[in-house]
């Protein structure tokens, strides 16, 4: 694997790295974000990668609670960027799950989360006990090679019955709706609300050249959906 963490850094490079690790899976993928964890979150603002601030600020919208109280599992926590922007929201207490030891060192580093669980999700059960937490939050994994749709049942029984879950994705869009109507028919939740943004992160498949020319049709496209766990 490839080490990226000393690449000269210009949008077109970062594009080139997002786009090597195409056709990977889950185990290759996790490699891959381990030698790209030093330099992740640097990079990815170059891009004008956008979803955690899009998550964050759904969920924050739709919250009503005592923000310094609430138990907040971060699936696919990275290098932290979602614990970082809920931090100066009020969120104090949170446990992060990811697939990649390199990104959790990361996570580590920022003191923000009282635990960190290494887990390869869709081949490994998540880490976290049923009816625990008050928010449950997945930012921009859920795509081939990376989370499985099916997980999203994992993370629902996580929260505890009457709170929320946000997940925030530019892909399985029909998959992942297919199985959040699904899972809203058998009763284990019901939507809050879904935002769709133009403006998830800029393509990386489009040329430097190229996107300066489209303007708007630049950028991914993605989307947000909060959903209530039911009372049973």
């Amino acid at each position: 694997m490839k080490d990226f963490s000393h690449r000269t850094r210009t949008v077109e490079g970062v594009k080139s790295v997002i786009l090597s690790c195409k056709g990977f899976d889950s185990q290759q993928t996790a490699k891959f974000y381990d030698s790209w964890a030093q330099t992740y979150e640097q990079d990815v603002k170059i891009i004008n990668y956008r979803a955690s601030e899009l998550g964050v600020d759904f969920l924050n919208s739709h919250f009503s609670g005592n923000r310094e109280e609430v138990q907040v599992l971060d699936v696919a926590c990275g290098s932290g960027m979602v614990a970082k922007l809920m931090v100066e929201l009020g969120f104090r207490h949170f446990v992060g799950v990811d697939g990649s030891k390199g990104m959790l060192e990361q996570a580590a580093k920022t003191g923000l989360y009282q635990d960190l669980r290494l887990a390869l999700l869709g081949t490994q059960p998540l880490p976290a006990q049923t009816d625990t937490f008050d928010v449950v939050i997945i930012v921009g994994a859920l795509d081939a090679g990376f989370v499985p749709v099916g997980v999203v049942r994992e993370l629902c029984h996580a929260a505890k019955p009457g709170k929320q879950l946000t997940t925030v994705t530019n892909q399985y869009k029909k998959d992942l709706e297919r199985e959040l109507q699904l899972m809203e028919e058998e009763g284990l939740w019901s939507p809050v609300g879904i935002k769709q943004t133009d403006r998830y992160m800029e393509d990386p498949h489009l040329s430097a050249e190229r996107a300066k020319d489209m303007q708007e049709e630049r950028y991914i496209r993605g989307s947000v959906y909060l959903y209530k766990r039911s009372i049973h």
